[in-house]
């Protein structure tokens, strides 16, 4: 039997669903439409009415349920599922986690719905479930759904297209600008902080009155955020400026404090305002863990003692510190000042994302503010027109009285024979015939013209209105100055929370260490590596303890303001700050958590480092060099390396001359001024050796006289040293009789 190839293309079944195209394109084209709908319906606000489409969501779903200030709230729960079922097809925990920020007054600058129960706190603290909280919306939420009933935005069909949802709320009042927003789309991201309301009407005000109005002009009225949680904003007016003439900038805030006087002399200082987005509990943890770890050398200890109020205590670690020295030191430090970053990016009323300055946000707030005039007048206007017409069948009733009862009377179908008597519309005959009785008194019959009368004449004004541009700005207006009486800066929620100072100015030269108390330590390094500072001086190294089978290595007089360089048999240096050192109540930390040093390296010296002194450097092959100290100075982890081959000597270059010795016991001494001065290198031949390398050597000052330490620690002098001089890199003789049997100038 003959097997026939099928013939080519899709399957029989199903064929229309298979799509032959190239693997990039069709992963290009769906990661766009993914990237677009993350940045249309999720992460960018729409810069008229500054919501994203869950929080739109939310105020129209809560609009619906009539869950205005006056009402009784609602639980959550009940929320949560009309707004998922009816309009966003996401999954509730996010829809709920949105409604919970929009209730959090240390979140949201104007907070648009009103919370009842544990809707989480300052310090990072999540809110109860859903099923038991409750929630209705504030006046602000108000403001923002104020006409949309009457016609005044769009509105297009929902996810499952059984119902309509607004394109964008008509926002009576700057709510980007005035709640801010953050978040993170495909390739861009947006990032806004709070202002003030009132403030911000003030600047719509002013562009109404001079729409050539710049940013300088604008920012007389909004001088910088506002935000939530108050604090003080330490950023310099032309920084401002330029964020708010490109729309991409920062503003640094810092915490609000004062000093608080304590018995006996003693003060402290309380925190009452920290910045906007840090939590409570995080700082307090951070300050905490600076303390531990000798990162912030002037502050002895935080307590949180707040309650509805923030109150963090900050105890400096000595009364004699300057309070706002130390409020520096920690503004660098820690979270007590951040700087929040700002990225105007938003959906313009065509969809388009876009940065935008504070007067083009502004501007199409203005812009919308008049469509949303126009169409609710439009609306009205239908309204009043239906109406009349009403109105004018009525009054042609009451005129003609007698003959519209007779032909109700005796006609059998009286609706078409009142339109052909008196030229009347179906509505109008439908009226006449549902008029009763009672209202066919003559008071009726004025009433009716009265209404008619009022209608007719704000008819006229509607339509004026909608024919002058110039009126329909200035409604614009007077509806901003009707909503000041809400948000404004005399009322309470209206009220600037966060006000503006200069940062006390410290030039970027200048570390945190220079805030350090200086005060004498001993470092303390065992055998092992573990690295500790005991406060003052030693008395009796014999009883410190060390971890078994541990002991002492080195022990080093300095003071809290050092910079303590450690110097590895490998020929690096590494950096340690004093101030960091971990304390001496137990074994301290081991120094490879500090400096990345390897495990099979030995520690050569160990020692403060002093400006402007210089070391002689040694290596096991005999070579060595002069090295100015500063450039020991390591800045990284990693160390720093100075000194190539195995590094087996570092001394203080004092005095005129240097001795060294040998494996082989011979001695040579010859003058300091024969080694070169290298900041790195090999360094040159300091003794010649015709086996094994270099033992050990010293300096000293030929007036004083050379000597050496015996196993006893008894220190011998060595009157003929003399005898031992040579030029460099000689061979040198044999060590003077009572010379150490370890051959080295002092005992290790």
């Amino acid at each position: 039997m003959t097997l026939q190839t099928p013939p080519p293309g899709p399957p029989e079944f199903g064929g229309d669903r298979i799509l032959d195209e190239p693997l990039t394109e069709a992963l290009s084209r769906r990661y766009l439409a993914y990237a677009l709908s993350t940045i249309s319906s999720r992460a960018l606000p729409d810069v008229r009415d500054g919501l994203k489409p869950v929080h739109r969501r939310l105020m129209y779903a809560m609009s619906n349920m009539r869950l205005n200030p006056e009402a009784a709230a609602r639980k959550c729960a009940k929320v949560v599922g009309e707004v998922m079922g009816n309009f966003h097809p996401h999954g509730d925990q996010s829809i709920y986690d949105a409604l919970v920020r929009l209730a959090q007054d240390f979140s949201q600058r104007y907070m648009l719905i009103e919370g009842q129960g544990n809707f989480g706190n300052i310090d990072g603290d999540n809110p109860a479930a859903m099923r038991y909280t409750e929630c209705k919306m504030t006046q602000a939420a108000m403001l923002l759904l104020d006409g949309i009933d009457e016609d005044a935005v769009d509105l297009r069909p929902t996810y499952d297209g059984q119902d309509e949802e607004p394109v964008v709320l008509p926002a009576g009042f700057p709510n980007l600008l005035a709640n801010g927003s953050s978040g993170i789309a495909v390739g861009m991201a947006t990032s806004i902080p709070p202002h003030n309301a009132g403030e911000l009407i003030d600047a719509c005000l002013l562009l109404l009155k001079t729409p050539t109005a710049t940013t300088a002009d604008l920012m007389e009225h909004v001088k910088g955020p506002d935000f939530p949680t108050g604090g003080i904003i330490v950023e310099s007016a032309a920084s401002m400026l330029e964020t708010y003439e490109t729309g991409r900038g920062g503003v640094r805030t810092r915490s609000r404090w004062f000093k608080e006087e304590q018995p006996r002399g003693g003060w402290q200082i309380v925190v009452t305002e920290i910045p906007y987005q840090v939590k409570k509990s995080d700082l307090v943890e951070a300050l905490a863990e600076l303390i531990e770890n000798k990162k912030a050398p002037l502050l002895g200890d935080v307590r949180d003692e707040s309650a509805e109020d923030v109150r963090l205590v900050l105890e400096p670690k000595s009364r004699t510190v300057e309070p706002e020295m130390l409020m520096e030191s920690l503004f660098r430090l820690s979270d007590l000042e951040v700087r929040f970053s700002v990225n105007m990016n938003v959906l313009d009323a065509r969809g388009t994302p876009g940065v935008m300055g504070l007067k083009a946000c502004l501007q199409h707030f203005l812009a919308h503010r008049r469509e949303v005039l126009i169409r609710r007048a439009r609306f009205r206007l239908g309204k009043i027109e239906a109406r009349l017409h009403i109105l004018d069948g009525l009054l042609v009733a009451y005129l003609n009285l007698d003959e519209v009862i007779r032909i109700v009377r005796y006609e059998d179908e009286p609706k078409q024979k009142l339109i052909a008597a008196f030229d009347l519309s179906d509505l109008q005959a439908d009226a006449i015939l549902n008029t009763r009785l009672r209202q066919l008194a003559r008071l009726e019959e004025m009433e009716l013209r009265r209404e008619h009368a009022e209608l007719a004449e704000e008819r006229d004004g509607i339509q004026a209105m909608l024919a002058n541009d110039a009126m329909q700005w200035k409604l614009v207006g007077q509806g901003l100055k009707d909503v000041q009486k809400v948000l404004g800066q005399a009322t309470t929620v209206g009220k600037r929370r966060s006000d503006f100072a200069d940062a006390p100015s410290i030039s970027a030269d200048v570390s945190v260490e220079a805030f350090v108390v200086r005060e004498p330590i001993t470092v303390i390094l065992s055998e092992k590596g573990w690295i500790r500072a005991a406060k003052g001086k030693v008395e009796d190294p014999s009883e410190l303890k060390f971890k078994e089978g541990d002991k002492l290595g080195f022990i080093v007089p300095a003071e809290t303001t050092d910079k303590l360089l450690i110097f590895a048999s490998d020929g690096r240096f590494f950096t340690v700050d004093c101030s960091k050192l971990p304390g001496a109540r137990g074994h301290g930390e081991p120094l490879r958590l500090m400096v990345d040093i390897d495990d099979k390296v030995k520690l050569i010296d160990v020692f403060p480092h002093k400006p402007g002194r210089k070391r002689f450097l040694a290596s096991k092959a005999g070579y060595g060099f002069i090295l100015p100290e500063d450039e020991a100075l390591a800045f990284r982890r990693a160390g720093k390396q100075v000194l190539n081959g195995e590094a087996l000597v570092s001394l203080e270059a004092v005095g005129d001359r240097v001795a060294v010795v040998g494996d082989n016991g011979k001695i040579l001494i010859f003058a300091m001024d024969e080694l070169p001065e290298m900041p790195r290198g090999k360094g040159v031949k300091l003794q010649s050796y015709r086996e094994g390398g270099l033992r050990d050597a010293t300096a000293f000052d030929s007036a004083v006289g050379a000597g050496w330490i015996d196993a006893a620690g008894r220190t011998r002098d060595w009157p003929d040293w003399q005898s031992w001089v040579g030029k460099r890199s000689g061979a040198g003789k044999l060590a003077p009789k009572g010379f150490p049997a370890s051959k080295r100038f002092r005992p290790r």
